[in-house]
This record gives C-alpha cells, sequence and structure tokens, in this order.
C-alpha cells in the first residue's frame, strides 16, 4: 500500500494547495510529504483517510470544511473516490487498480518483500546500528529472562536488517567481578577436592557453575532454622578473591578460565538451539581496565573527583535532580581498594565498540531495572567528551514474573531456558501425538523442537518491550488465538490448501484482469493487509519493537482464515476466479512466512 499512499498523498496536496491559492494567493504551498494518510478504521468510510487538523490553524477553518474543500478540487479520480468525512479526506480505492500492484509486488520482491518502500529504497538504508543484547554472565546458565532479551534483541536486529539497516550484533560475557568469584569459591570449598567437573557429574557446563552459585548463598545463609550454620564472612573472602583476580594470582586466574569456559561454551550451546547468533563477543575481562584508564583520565581532568573513602565517584546531581537523599547524587566508578564496579567496564566497552565499528547508533537491550544506570553511562560519556555518546539508545524492557513471583539466581529459584525450551518440547510432542499427526508431519521431534521454539519467542514478543510480563507456558503453545503456534499452523494450513489447489488442476492468475474479480469485503481486507506489510516493518524498525510486526502477522492470519471459510478456491465459481484466489493464498502465504521469521517462529510446511 505504500505507493498506494504516496498517490493519495500526492493527489490531496496538489487539491488542498488549490484551495488554500483561492483563499490566500499569497499563502505557501503545502508538500505532498505534509499530508498524513492512514488506514481508515471503517470500510464504509473509505480505505484511507487524511486528517486535516494540521491546516485549521494556518487557514482560520474548521478541519470538516477543509476536507470538503478540499474534495472539491480533485479531480483525478484514477485512484477511487474521494470522500469529505469530517475532518478527513478519505478515499474508496479503486479495487481493481490497487490490488494488483500489490500482490505483484509481494510475488516480485518474494522472501525480501516488505523492505522496499514505493521509492524502491529501504527505509533505514545507510544507517548502522550496533546492538548489545542478552550478556550473560558466567556465574549461570541462561534463564527466562535472558529470553525475553534474547528474543528482543534477536527480532530487533532482524527487523532493521529487513529496514535496510547495517546490523552489527554485540554480546558483552560478563566473566568477572565479585559474583564470579562466588561461583568460584563455592568450587573450591565443595568441588575442587573431588576433581568434580560438568562432565563427571553428567551436566552442562553453564548448570554446574550456576550450581555453584546457589551453594555459595546456602554457605553464607546458613541452613535454614540453624543460624549457627551460617558464614558471613564469606562475601569477604569473595571480595579478597576478586582483589587476587585483578592483581593476577596465577592460581585465582587459572580456576577462573577453567570455569569461565564451561559456563561459555553452555550458554553457546543454548544460543544455538534457540537461534540466536553475534557477530562479536566482548569480555568484560578484556574492557574494564581500558574504563578504569578513561576514569583516571576523568579524574584528571577533573569531570570525576575522589571521595573519602578513597573510592573515585562523579556527581550525577544533573541525571537525576537535587533531592534530600545526598548518597544518590553520586556515582562510584572505582572502588575504595581500586577495583572495579559494573559501569567501569561498560564505559570501556563502549569506547572499545566505537572504535572497531563505528556506529550511528548503539541499542543496549537490557531490563527496565537497569534505567538508572544506562542515564548515568550516557551522561558520563558525554562528561568524557565522546560525541556519538547521543548516539547511545536503552531499548528497556519489563520483566519476565512467574506465578509464583520473581526469579532470583542465587537462591535457585531461576528458570533455566535449556530446561524451559526441553519442558515445551515434551508438551508440543505429546500434543502432536495425541492428534495422532506424528506419522503426517515428517520428524516429529524436529516439529515438536520448532514449535517449543516459536511458542516461546513469539509469546515473548507479542508484548509491547516496556511491559512487565507473566510467561504462561500453556498459553504459549496454544494452536489457538495469538500465539506461535497458531501462526504455525495457519502456515502449514495454506501450505496444504495450494497443495490440494493444484492437484485439482488449479493454476495461479495473477493477471490484471483475475486480480479485478478480487472484489468481495473478504478479498479487499486481505489484500490492504498484505500492503500494508512495507509500512509496518519501517514502523517497528523505527520503534524497535517487535510486537508490530507480532500484531500484523496474527491479524493476516485472522484475514487469512476469514477470507478461505467465505471465499473458496478449487469450488470458485470460475476458473479465472479460483485462480486469482490462489494467487492471494500464496502471496499470504509468503507474507506470513516472511513476517514469522522477524518475531522468530520457524515456518513449518506440515503441522
Amino acid at each position: 500500500m505504500a505507493d498506494v499512499k504516496d498517490t493519495c498523498r500526492a493527489i490531496i496536496a496538489a487539491a488542498l494547495n488549490e484551495f488554500i491559492k483561492e483563499k490566500d494567493p499569497a499563502a505557501e504551498a503545502v508538500s505532498a510529504d505534509k499530508i498524513v494518510v492512514q488506514n481508515a478504521p471503517n470500510p464504509e468510510m473509505g480505505d484511507l483517510g487524511a486528517p486535516m487538523f494540521v491546516f485549521a490553524k494556518a487557514l482560520r477553518m474548521a478541519p470538516p470544511q477543509i476536507a470538503s474543500g478540499v474534495v472539491a478540487k480533485i479531480t483525478d479520480k484514477s485512484l477511487g473516490e474521494f470522500l469529505a468525512v469530517g475532518p478527513y479526506v478519505n478515499v474508496k480505492l479503486n479495487k481493481a487498480g490497487a490490488a494488483a500492484p500489490i500482490l505483484a509486488a509481494v510475488k516480485a520482491q518474494g522472501d525480501t518483500y516488505g523492505s522496499i518502500n514505493s521509492d524502491g529504497k529501504k527505509p533505514l538504508e545507510g544507517r548502522r546500528v550496533m546492538i548489545e543484547f542478552s550478556s550473560p554472565n558466567t556465574n549461570k546458565p541462561l534463564h527466562l529472562g535472558h529470553v525475553r532479551n534474547d528474543a528482543l534483541g534477536e527480532s530487533v536486529s532482524r527487523i532493521l536488517k529487513a529496514a535496510g539497516a547495517e546490523v552489527y550484533k554485540v554480546d558483552l560475557i560478563n566473566n568477572r567481578g565479585v559474583h564470579i568469584c562466588k561461583s568460584m569459591l563455592a568450587y573450591k570449598l565443595f568441588h575442587e577436592a573431588n576433581g568434580d567437573t560438568p562432565e563427571s557429574l553428567g551436566m552442562k557446563g553453564d548448570h554446574f557453575v550456576g550450581q555453584c552459585y546457589v551453594e555459595f548463598d546456602k554457605y553464607l545463609k546458613g541452613e535454614k532454622d540453624k543460624p549457627e550454620t551460617a558464614h558471613p564472612e564469606a562475601n569477604q573472602m569473595a571480595e579478597d578473591m576478586l582483589i587476587k583476580w585483578e592483581a593476577g594470582d596465577p592460581e585465582v586466574h587459572a580456576l577462573w578460565e577453567k570455569m569461565n569456559g564451561w559456563t561459555f561454551d553452555g550458554v553457546k550451546e543454548t544460543y544455538e538451539r534457540t537461534g540466536i547468533s553475534f557477530d562479536k563477543y566482548y569480555f568484560e575481562s578484556e574492557t574494564y581496565l581500558k574504563g578504569k584508564d578513561e576514569i583516571m583520565k576523568g579524574l584528571e581532568k577533573g569531570v570525576f573527583f575522589k571521595a573519602e573513602d578513597g573510592s573515585v565517584r562523579i556527581d550525577v546531581t544533573d541525571v537525576v535532580g537535587k533531592g534530600k537523599d545526598e548518597d544518590n547524587h553520586e556515582k562510584v566508578l572505582l572502588r575504595k581498594d581500586g577495583t572495579s564496579v559494573y559501569i567501569t567496564q561498560d564505559i570501556g566497552t563502549a569506547i572499545s565498540r566505537h572504535d572497531d565499528w563505528a556506529f550511528n547508533q548503539l541499542v543496549y537491550v537490557v531490563a527496565s531495572e537497569q534505567n538508572y544506570h544506562f542515564k548515568i553511562l550516557f551522561h558520563i560519556l558525554k562528561k568524557l567528551g565522546f560525541d556519538w555518546a547521543d548516539k547511545l539508545y536503552h531499548l528497556s524492557y519489563g520483566l519476565v514474573n512467574l506465578p509464583s513471583g520473581r526469579m532470583k539466581s542465587r537462591e535457585g529459584t531461576v528458570v533455566d531456558a535449556d530446561d524451559l525450551v526441553d519442558s515445551l518440547h515434551a508438551d508440543a510432542l505429546a500434543a502432536i501425538k495425541e492428534r495422532g499427526r506424528d506419522g503426517e508431519v515428517g520428524d516429529a521431534d524436529e516439529v515438536a523442537e520448532k514449535v517449543a521454539l516459536g511458542a516461546l519467542h513469539y509469546y515473548m514478543l507479542q508484548a509491547t518491550p516496556i511491559k512487565d510480563m507473566l510467561f504462561n507456558p500453556a498459553e504459549s503453545l496454544s494452536f489457538n488465538g495469538n500465539t506461535g503456534p497458531y501462526l504455525q499452523y495457519m502456515g502449514a494450513r495454506i501450505n496444504s490448501i495450494l497443495a490440494k489447489a493444484a492437484e485439482a488442476g488449479v493454476a495461479e492468475d495473477g493477471s490484471e484482469a483475475a486480480v479485478a474479480l478480487l472484489s468481495s469485503e473478504d478479498e479487499w481486507a486481505l489484500i490492504k493487509q498484505l500492503g500494508d506489510y512495507p509500512n509496518v516493518i519501517a514502523k517497528a524498525a523505527e520503534n524497535l519493537d517487535p510486537s508490530e510486526v507480532a500484531a500484523y502477522v496474527y491479524e493476516v492470519a485472522k484475514l487469512f482464515s476469514k477470507f478461505y471459510q467465505n471465499c473458496p478456491i478449487v469450488t470458485a465459481e470460475n476458473k479465472q476466479l479460483a485462480g486469482a484466489r490462489l494467487y492471494l493464498a500464496s502471496c499470504t502465504l509468503q507474507v506470513i512466512k516472511n513476517a514469522m521469521k522477524l518475531v522468530l517462529v520457524p515456518y513449518l510446511e506440515k503441522m
């Protein structure tokens, strides 16, 4: 519909300028890009509409009066019938003239349909976007929260690429710090003497290290109802180990490298399974020193200051505003013992990244509980004089909660990503077998895995990123409603329809004469929706919001279901209409497949 909207915009602009000149010959002409063309909410009022509110002040006229005046000046009827509907200039499109180019574009562009605007260009062509997501710690496996982060990061990356941006996906591995030392300390206390390894215990490496982290917390707090078993000195032991690590202690580094390797290998297995990939990994252990150097430079320049306790800090009153909580006006950048904090390495990492790959924009996909952190980080980088700091953006997203409440890694109440996918896989496989489809879908186990991933990813992406969400596995696997499996079912169903029509001797007919027959309300509603796909991609890319693509493809699936129910293909009134409807079904499948890929839902030919 992009080219149709452009034509509509040009026609309305020409008529509006004629109307304005009649009222005031000296008035400046209005350019077509000032005309906003939207989909009309009610088909009876038209297919497209342009509001006239924005011109009311300059013309000193009521918007409905302007709309009537503009419609009276329109003589070009090639697009359709123009109507004044209240403050809107609406148009009922010439269906035959509008449908043919929409469907022809779907067919011609195939897998790339949706990426190209009516001007033949991609909306974000020339933009270089680096996107950081996932960012796991090497003291535990990926969990449910990471699943939402990974889904958002991967989906946004695909949407940006579809819109023409050059995208560079990066992952910051948080592989140093006191939290890492806690797992290491637990290993030394409970496993080193036995020579335990993930292999010897039959565990995935990241799961084993995560178990050590939980063991540390239990050691620290002691057994329930037995306070005498607590070891409050454990925190200091972990901090001492971090000091040794930063000093380069060989024994500490050897254990650190071994346990980091176990975790990182396990995490990469999960990435591969869930379809998540990166162009480059950054490691906190390699960037924190650069951050420390920049902080010392800032200290010399007076950007930072040394507090009475010896820590290095920055005054952040400009960011948080003045208030009673004086402690909140200072941010620690280096502890009093000289060790770094999270923001230390973030400063070093940001600088390294721009040196490595000069971006137009750097997007951090991180949960909303870190909003303050990123405000401070961006503020610091500006204070240090990096002009590209204005190109940094925090894509903040809401937390994923369980029915039982928030997850806590140290208490062992997380839902591991691997366990979650395994559970969804088992449930999907059981559903396939219950329906007696295991002999029809090919490799039932492979199909179950794709259903599980489609269910999980779509559930995470169909909500606006900023919203907190409650994950419901049973809902995510439903084959009805707004779910990944429903989209997979519709894709497989259309594929089956195409195959059966071919067996019945029906051939696709995309000729203008055939497409002109697609004039019913259900056919036209579906065609218009397909035509909107380029606009949806452009908007989702600009807003960094996959939920817009999810809502769109779900609507396409619903419209197709209604179309197929009311507009039979094989038993259509004549051969040409049957061919045109088959052509529409084929175009619909193409768009569904394209959109599903952007929201990480694997396409299935059979289901």
